[in-house]
């Protein structure tokens, strides 16, 4: 397979920052850069691979505004994913996909030098060779994701056909995606919409954040109750599905997700947590070949569930 070339200029708010640290964190710009870690980057720095108005530099090497860089990727990154036996909660399978309710702390793929227990992996051995393959070698079937500590419902593509019919239908956002959280402060409101672009935050470029010109963010929100203690346990359907959408949405008017130390308040309570309190609870979309409407509901888990009576 051929190499790739890619070309981009330093913009203002990505300036004074090491090179290798700003082409790690590129993902946003080019998805394939999620699957290049900052390791890897250095890398083809050292090799030459990465030229900064047309000279090599050092990984060290601080951008500036208006920098031309050139990055050549020399082959298609691939890495042995190897199938592993880890036990998977598949709420529904057939011969084109399969729904399958994500636990707490497991990554959905590999990415470069992390390639044992994913979802990917367990994927790999319940399903063989039967996976779609739009996605690569890291991400077999894989069509959207939640993050490593939000648990729930995703649903994954055996063959590209069903893969390719369901990415349509993410892109015109008919799927349905509803998630459960609980959040700090009490609604005075039973429901909104926050339409909000999302990009990572200038500021911090390991969060992302509410940047004018980022991407279309669209949340839509109910209060189901509201908790003793200024808590409140919410329900959020997403109509785009943006990197951290709801923890960076809910933050972004004051309840933040409670055990989000990234977006909200690292305080007691969140230490007892292992990340944000969210669950993707149901999932409805078009079957790519009967074509009927098919709608999956998870139970919200224990720790949720323990918190929530708690609370």
């Amino acid at each position: 397979m051929s190499e790739k070339i890619y070309n981009f200029i330093v913009e203002e708010t990505d300036s004074n920052i090491r090179i290798d640290k700003y082409l790690s964190e590129m993902d946003e710009v080019f998805p394939d850069f999620e699957f290049y870690t900052r390791t890897y980057i250095q890398k083809l720095i050292k090799d030459e691979n990465v030229l900064v108005n047309s000279k090599p530099v050092k990984a060290s090497y601080i951008v500036v505004t208006d920098d031309n860089i050139q990055i050549t990727i020399p082959k298609p990154l691939t890495v042995d994913v190897p199938p592993q036996d880890i036990p998977l909660d598949i709420v529904y399978e057939d011969d084109d996909l399969l729904v399958v309710n994500k636990p707490k702390g497991m990554v959905v793929h590999p990415a470069a030098g992390h390639t044992d227990n994913t979802l990917v992996n367990a994927l790999l051995f319940h399903c063989k060779d039967k996976l779609s393959s739009i996605n690569g070698v890291l991400r077999p079937g894989i069509v959207h994701r939640i993050d490593m500590n939000t648990t729930g419902l995703l649903v994954v593509c055996k063959n590209n056909n069903s893969h390719q019919f369901l990415s349509i239908q993410l892109k015109e956002h008919s799927i349905t995606r509803k998630y459960e959280a609980i959040v700090y402060n009490h609604f005075r409101h039973e429901s909104g919409t926050i339409n909000a672009p999302i990009a990572r935050n200038p500021k911090n470029r390991k969060q992302m954040g509410i940047v004018p010109g980022g991407k279309e963010a669209i949340t839509h929100y109910r209060t189901i109750s509201n908790l003793k203690g200024n808590y409140s346990h919410i329900e959020c359907e997403l109509e785009t599905g943006r990197t951290h959408q709801i923890r960076v949405h809910m933050a972004s008017i004051q309840h933040p997700l409670v055990g989000d130390t990234v977006y909200g308040p690292d305080n007691k309570l969140a230490k007892t947590l292992q990340g944000q309190t969210l669950h993707a609870r149901t999932l409805g979309f078009i079957h790519p070949t009967t074509k009927e409407y098919m709608e999956f509901t998870s139970p919200l888990p224990d720790y949720f569930e323990k918190l929530l009576k708690t609370l």
